[in-house]
């Protein structure tokens, strides 16, 4: 009674961690069982010094099996997996604004600063409060003000100045209007990178959606290529953002002479050069799995929570609620008929197999 028995008194408790049995490393297993049966204090025998050189990490032994999630993800990102591809990474953009957030909070208490009216709308036992975004389906305003924040605290909050030429836009201006050096010596204020973003998604007819994975892609190729998104390259990294996000996510896809005739200073070639640029730098990894999407959908919500943006709640009406029910029933029949596929196709691989044994066994 009283004894407790740990897993790390054995060196060998592990599961992922193989070392070699030998005369040096003693059976701790059997003394530590054999203290606790004789109702004594369990004490975990000095194990000998294991040298670096001594772990057995070779796959023919049969001691250390990879986890599948480190096999599934490169060598370089296994200690710290990119958010924009793993669903279970925290978003850059969210922990950027953190520290702004907590400043602001401080300041504000310090301060005696009062919070003013509250807005917020909350649910009772009658009514239920929305607003008017799913994740399915956004409002394009609101997830435009929300990207365009994250975007805002990724330009305020950055490491460095880390940049390449093709996104430089004193060397390639998107417009032909002489632009002052002072312009560049200051972070963009929200309003003014909303309506950048919101011009080019109202004149190319976007989606949200394709506002949220011009997100992804965005953090993705500032990870990948190692970069910084600063006043001189914001808006070129942002519009090749774009033009990638809507040429693969968007059902009509706007075309290069079409955003050329949006920005009409920019020339087709120079947006066919930045996006085959933006694609090489992503390695051509343009996937966007519905977890990761559903991941910065929802801290772009947290994000507009934590900076009080207005987000217009009003009671959720039955009308609006037979809406989402006929949404969702949508969305399970597609993924129905997603496994109906599959499964169909797996019945084809399958019968083709076997037919092809019993030919063989027949001849």
């Amino acid at each position: 009674m009283g004894n407790s028995l740990s897993c790390c008194l054995c060196p060998n408790a592990s599961p992922k961690l193989g070392r070699r049995r030998g005369s040096a490393e003693p059976d701790c297993e059997s003394e530590v069982y054999k203290a606790a049966a004789g109702n004594a204090v369990a004490v975990a025998p000095a194990a000998a010094t294991v040298e670096p050189a001594e772990l057995d990490f070779a796959g023919g032994e049969g001691h250390h099996l990879q986890h599948i999630s480190d096999r599934e993800m490169p060598e370089d990102l296994a200690l710290e997996p990119n958010p924009s591809d793993h669903p279970r990474a925290s978003t850059i953009f969210l922990s950027k604004s953190q520290t702004a957030v907590r400043q602001k909070k401080k300041s504000n208490h310090l301060n005696h600063v009062s919070p003013g009216q509250l807005t917020k709308k909350y649910n009772s036992c009658s009514t239920i409060f929305l607003d008017d975004s799913i994740v399915r389906q956004p409002n394009l305003r609101t997830t435009l003000k929300r990207m365009t924040l994250a975007i805002y605290y990724h330009i305020k909050n950055r490491d460095a100045d880390r940049s390449l030429d093709i996104f430089d836009e004193r060397l390639h201006p998107l417009t032909r209007e002489k632009i002052p050096e002072e312009y560049f010596e200051h972070d963009p204020e929200h309003e003014f990178i909303y309506r950048f973003v919101h011009t080019l998604f109202s004149a190319a007819l976007l989606t949200a959606d394709c506002a949220v994975v011009t997100l992804v892609y965005l953090e993705r190729l500032l990870t990948y290529a190692e970069i910084d998104i600063c006043p001189t390259n914001w808006k070129r990294i942002v519009l090749g953002a774009i033009l990638l996000a809507s040429r693969l996510w968007d059902d009509d896809a706007v075309r290069d002479v079409e955003y050329s005739q949006i920005l009409k200073d920019v020339t087709v070639e120079d947006m066919n050069e930045m996006e085959r640029h933006v694609l090489e730098l992503l390695h051509f990894n343009i996937n966007v799995p519905f977890s990761v999407y559903a991941k910065y959908y929802f801290d772009l919500r947290s994000l507009a929570h934590d900076n009080n943006l207005n987000v217009l709640f009003t009671p959720l009406t039955k009308q609006r609620a037979r809406n989402y029910e006929a949404i969702s029933r949508l969305c399970d029949d597609e993924y129905k008929d997603v496994c109906r596929a599959a499964m169909r196709r797996s019945f084809s691989a399958d019968h083709f197999i076997g037919i092809r044994r019993s030919n063989a066994i027949l001849s």
